[in-house]
């Protein structure tokens, strides 16, 4: 049997979760090259980390993530923590020469991303953005449509990314609606994974113009902050929310395509709303994660009178990743993109290939997020800085 690849990751809740069963999984559909170890988890509060190790099958815990960077039996440095740890951790585990699959959005400012990116060249380390995302089976066949040139010239992109978690103005200020700890609200939060598709899916944008907003600038102090979304109980008091709480802007593509963007959670009625549309010369695609499993294809090629949106169900062996899974017509889950995620970057190790989205993926997202930024302050058209990959 070939060496298990070892895994240390930080962070336990709702991210951490979702990578623990990936690890934990991606061998049991999937034919591993080296399979994984899950080694160790970290996390501040001893007593929740030692329970999630339990739970969800780690050999170990840490509560210093510096102590997986020492260990010789982990090879992999999972960054599942806020966004403000990622740049202290990722900088240290690319000079310990480990692979580093980091949560999105990379890091807080365009600044630290590069430096991140730059770490990881210089050490010829694996890295990877966890966009999962992009590994949902029809987002890769549709992917795969436009590569194939189904839908002609790509003339529009729309995507939103809709929430409404803290519409109620009593919602505590957990540290996504902290900007020293998030570095943006739904911008990077939601957006970032809408701008990765249109990268992916469309191709780089190269100038936005963009408006933010927050509606609710205090909120009520939590006695205690956890890794997580969640927070126990309220102190009475109230913090400043120095985040926005909804975004929008308008993109153009380095293509000639033209893309409008919206994130918000304040968009009541909708619990999770990620959805894409794109429009080119031959066709389009209509798709949202709330019917995952479903994507939507109209082709100007039927014939005069037949011309109408069709339904593709994604579940057939010939579709990205299926063939692992079940018969066709038999489901698969939200929670099945982390496993192909963890899959292809493992086999990316075990046979020293590339793999996408990297940390230049990652840079080039918060380079958007930082344009738009800058635009909806200067009330104008931003250019987006180039990265080179």
């Amino acid at each position: 049997m070939s060496k298990p690849l070892g895994v240390g990751m930080i962070g336990y809740r709702f991210m951490g979760k979702a990578h623990s069963h990936a690890y934990r999984d991606a061998g049991f559909y999937f034919n591993l090259t080296r399979p994984l170890a899950m080694r160790a988890i970290c996390g501040r509060n001893e007593e929740a980390v030692a329970a999630a190790a339990q739970r969800w099958g780690w050999e170990s815990y840490e509560t210093d993530w510096r102590r997986l960077l020492e260990r010789n039996d982990i090879d992999i440095i999972d960054v599942s923590s806020p966004g403000n740890t990622h740049y202290e951790i990722v900088m240290a585990a690319a000079k310990a020469g480990k692979h580093i699959i980091c949560e999105k959005p990379l890091a807080n400012t365009l600044a630290e991303g590069e430096e991140m990116l730059a770490a990881v060249k210089a050490a010829g380390v694996k890295h990877m953005v966890a966009f999962n995302v992009r590994r949902i089976p029809a987002v890769a066949l549709a992917k795969q449509w436009i590569s194939e040139g189904l839908l002609g010239d790509i003339y529009l992109f729309r995507g939103t990314y809709l929430q409404d978690f803290i519409v109620d103005p009593e919602f505590p200020l957990v540290w996504r609606l902290q900007k020293d700890m998030a570095g943006s609200g739904p911008l990077g939060d939601l957006a970032a994974h809408t701008i990765d598709l249109a990268h992916y899916l469309v191709g780089d944008i190269s100038e936005v113009c963009g408006i933010t907003k927050t509606f609710i600038t205090e909120r009520p102090l939590a006695e205690a902050m956890d890794d997580g979304l969640g927070a126990t109980g309220k102190s009475g008091a109230k913090g400043k929310v120095d985040v926005e709480d909804a975004a929008m802007f308008m993109a153009h593509f380095s293509n000639g395509a033209l893309g409008s963007f919206e994130a918000t959670r304040f968009a009541t009625g909708n619990s999770n709303a990620n959805c894409i549309e794109i429009n080119g010369s031959k066709g389009a695609i209509k798709w949202s994660i709330e019917r995952l499993n479903e994507i939507q294809l109209y082709l100007r090629s039927d014939a005069e009178g037949q011309r109408g949106w069709r339904t593709v169900l994604v579940s057939e062996d010939a579709h990205p990743y299926i063939k692992a899974y079940w018969p066709a017509g038999h489901f698969i889950g939200w929670e099945h993109s982390f496993i192909h995620e963890i899959y292809d970057f493992a086999e990316a190790i075990a046979n020293d290939t590339s793999v996408q989205p990297s940390f230049v993926d990652g840079v080039k997202c918060q380079a958007v997020i930082e344009a738009v930024q800058n635009s909806a302050n200067a009330k104008q058209w931003v250019d987006v800085k180039k990265i080179k990959a």
